[in-house]
């Protein structure tokens, strides 16, 4: 293994601040300072500024976020996700977002990479939706979602399909309530909204308010 990943790994410090330590001759494997670029062994004793380094033990679930819950440590009186999650889950950290009014897979991990992964848009990570509206959509209305609406924050692209007031929505994007941002645009309110697939991941019949762990093998 490069090194810089297993600081990484082990330390809470992203790639590029292990790159910074690594210059910074902080880092020493078996009493040498370390490399950038070095690889290094199961065998070897690794320290940041001479406290040994060991392998963090990543964890990631899939939670059914009920509608009603805040995704967040602190619901000031209400309902929150760590409410639903055992105690050895509750340093977990969830991957992008859900409104409390939404529904559906939601991850939590403590692996940063996995959640760079996810969340970056360079990696263009798809995540789907159902949605349902107050109205039937006008077809020139789905029309113009699909090829794109101007919203204050940029563009919102969305891939839509459906009928009437139901309707598939697939997107790579991730900014705040932009589903419901591009529907009241033009005129429509979004009644529910509940995620079935993120990446890889699918809810599945995961029953509501219940969680899964995600194998690493499961992990793309």
């Amino acid at each position: 293994m490069r090194i810089n990943k297993f600081v990484a790994q082990s330390s809470n410090l992203s790639r590029r601040a292990a790159d910074e330590v690594l210059k910074s001759s902080r880092i020493t494997v078996n009493g040498i300072i370390a490399s950038l670029g070095q690889s290094i062994t199961d065998k070897d004793v690794i320290l940041l500024d001479g406290i040994s380094l060991t392998p963090q033990k990543f964890c990631t679930i899939m939670l059914h976020k009920p509608v009603g819950y805040i995704v967040s440590r602190n619901g000031q009186g209400k309902s929150t996700i760590y409410d639903l999650l055992p105690e050895r889950f509750q340093h977990l950290q969830p991957v992008g977002r859900l409104d409390k009014d939404s529904s559906g897979l939601l991850l939590l991990t403590n692996d940063g990479q996995l959640a760079q992964h996810l969340t970056h848009p360079s990696f263009n990570k798809t995540k789907h939706y159902a949605v349902l509206l107050n109205k039937a959509l006008k077809t020139a209305d789905k029309l113009a979602i699909n090829r794109g609406i101007q919203l204050n924050d940029g563009i919102s692209h969305l891939s839509i399909t459906g009928d009437g007031d139901k309707w598939h929505i697939v997107m790579s994007e991730g900014r705040n309530r932009q589903i419901h941002r591009t529907f009241e645009y033009l005129g429509y309110r979004v009644k529910s909204l509940h995620r079935t697939n993120f990446g890889s991941f699918e809810l599945g019949l995961l029953p509501v308010g219940k969680w899964q762990i995600i194998e690493k093998t499961d992990i793309i």
